[in-house]
């Protein structure tokens, strides 16, 4: 018997009756779900969360609004000067009032005078590596040097000692000159190069590193020339002052023990 135009077929797809309404759509395709859309700022969405955030963010903004920085904010009243209240009036007091503050200003100047080295000494500024020359008020050389680095060497193994490479400041004296000078090495320069201290005293002697002259002022430390030139200007000694040739020459020729030697 063939099956009634009301009743589903055996494989179960429904088929259209009289009575039935029509599909909106045809063959195997189905209704999608309705889409909702929501209206955008820019990049940012505004759904119910972005809407959150900025009304938390409001609030957030008149609390602060509300509460305040905590900063008083006053207008700045400048002070005026303060006037001395002895000024003279007339022009006469006015008058002897400036010849006495000329009068003390003479006295300081000569009080200055009186405390600048006299003849020749030597000046070194190591935050600038400058060596000057100088006889009274007159500068006889401005030269170029390296001072002390300020680096830290520390003894890997034995007594682990530690070195610190920086120039003394102050005032000195030359001491003992030296022409064609013999570097005893120290420890240091050993454990620097990683080399074994050596127990042979003649081990230690190296010639030709500092120089033509050296000029020694104390406690290892001295005014010497040096092998690179090319570094001068920076501070890479090991706390002695390089100099260049031509310049530790005329250094030289101008200097005598106990010339006066000032380190800043």
């Amino acid at each position: 018997m063939d099956p009634s135009p009301t009743s589903p077929p055996e494989n179960g797809t429904a088929t259209p009756g009289a009575d039935s309404e029509p599909s909106p759509q045809t063959g195997s395709a189905q209704a999608r779900p309705p889409v909702r859309r929501t209206g955008r700022l820019g990049p940012i969405p505004l759904d119910r969360r972005t809407g959150g955030l900025a009304a938390l963010a409001a609030v957030a903004l008149l609390a602060f609004a509300w509460a305040g920085t905590g900063y008083v904010f006053a207008p700045v009243v400048e002070e005026q000067p303060a006037v001395a209240d002895n000024i003279p009036a007339d022009d006469r007091g006015l008058a002897q009032a400036v010849a006495r503050l000329r009068g003390k200003e003479q006295q300081l100047q000569s009080r200055l005078k009186a405390t600048r080295p006299r003849g020749v000494f030597v000046v070194i500024d190591q935050t600038h590596n400058r060596l000057y020359l100088k006889k009274d008020d007159t500068v006889l050389l401005e030269g170029i040097c390296s001072a002390g680095s300020g680096m830290v060497l520390k003894e890997g193994g034995g007594k682990q000692r530690e070195w610190v490479f920086d120039t003394p400041r102050g005032r000195f004296e030359v001491l003992s000159r030296l022409r064609n000078p013999v570097w005893r090495k120290p420890d240091w320069a050993f454990v620097e190069e990683g080399e074994p201290i050596p127990k042979n005293a003649a081990d230690r002697l190296d010639y030709g590193t500092l120089g033509e002259y050296a000029l020694y002022f104390g406690n290892g430390f001295m005014i010497h020339g040096t092998l690179y030139e090319r570094l001068l200007g920076r501070a890479v000694s090991h706390g002695c002052i390089r100099v260049g040739r031509d310049d530790l020459r005329k250094v030289w020729a101008n200097t005598t023990i106990g010339t006066p030697i000032y380190i800043y």
